[in-house]
């Protein structure tokens, strides 16, 4: 009897774990797991969950302090959304890791900012000044493109988020880019001349776009963020329900009060 016994419990715990694995996602049995960064894809996120609950919605958010493993996650199953990046990098992303994710959804444009702890200007910035911009593909070719459109230097024609500093064709103040990890950004404004920094992480630093940076891109940028998740949910019923939570008047609402016009609704 007593070596039967555990075969018994693990008999009896199988109904148990089948339900767990098959409860609608999104529920209080199997809530919908979203990844974001720390800091305004986090308050929004917050902000949509607790209007999603009124619909019946459950999400689960957890923060991330970096732009890798939020795709990790959720190509590894520990995630069902994740809702931080714009269509470039999730492109990047995809191709070089070999992702099998896709946008369900657009949030919000995060104009990428100048900003600098050592000078009023561009103007300001001395021959052989360093430069610190993203070191990810993408948003560092953002960052080379919204320099030289603020006559830092000049790219090669047709220079898009694909540029990288081998894309750069006059340099007359011999500026040095520097390439960081983008989270590191605001850390080291103190100690380089000048820095590009992705909103998400310029304002939790106490950046504000408008108020403090040299330059920022425009309020059209490209650049909207988007809601992602693996191709086999693409066309979940929780997927339009997400989406569907997130595109309301009551987070344009949020956001404009919030943010100020430093983040904008891209739907």
């Amino acid at each position: 009897m007593i070596a039967r016994r555990p075969l018994l419990l693990a008999s009896l715990a199988l109904p148990f774990a089948a339900q767990a694995q098959t409860a609608e996602v999104g529920t209080a049995a199997r809530p919908l797991r979203i990844g974001v960064t720390a800091g305004p894809h986090a308050q929004v996120m917050e902000f949509v969950r607790d209007q999603a609950a009124r619909d019946g919605l459950v999400i689960r958010i957890t923060e991330f302090q970096d732009y890798i493993q939020p795709n990790v996650a959720l190509a590894a199953g520990d995630l069902d959304a994740n809702s931080y990046q714009h269509q470039p990098f999730l492109d990047q992303q995809v191709r070089d890791r070999r992702l099998a994710l896709v946008a369900a959804g657009k949030t919000l444009v995060f104009p990428m900012g100048l900003y600098s702890k050592r000078h009023r200007s561009l103007d300001a910035i001395p021959s052989g000044g360093r430069v610190a911009v993203p070191n990810d593909p993408t948003n560092g070719g953002r960052a080379l493109v919204l320099l030289a459109a603020n006559g830092a230097f000049k790219l090669r024609e047709g220079a898009d988020f694909r540029a990288t500093v081998a894309d750069i064709t006059e340099n007359p103040r011999r500026l040095r880019v520097v390439e960081l990890e983008a989270a590191q950004l605001p850390r080291v404004l103190e100690e380089v001349d000048l820095a590009a920094i992705n909103t998400n992480y310029a304002m939790p630093a106490g950046l504000n776009p408008v108020r403090d940076s040299l330059a920022i891109e425009s309020a059209e940028s490209p650049y909207a963020n988007l809601i992602a998740v693996r191709q086999q949910d693409a066309q979940a019923p929780w997927v339009r329900r997400l989406v569907a939570a997130y595109q309301t008047q009551a987070v344009k609402d949020f956001v404009a009060t919030t943010f100020a016009g430093a983040v904008v609704p891209a739907f």
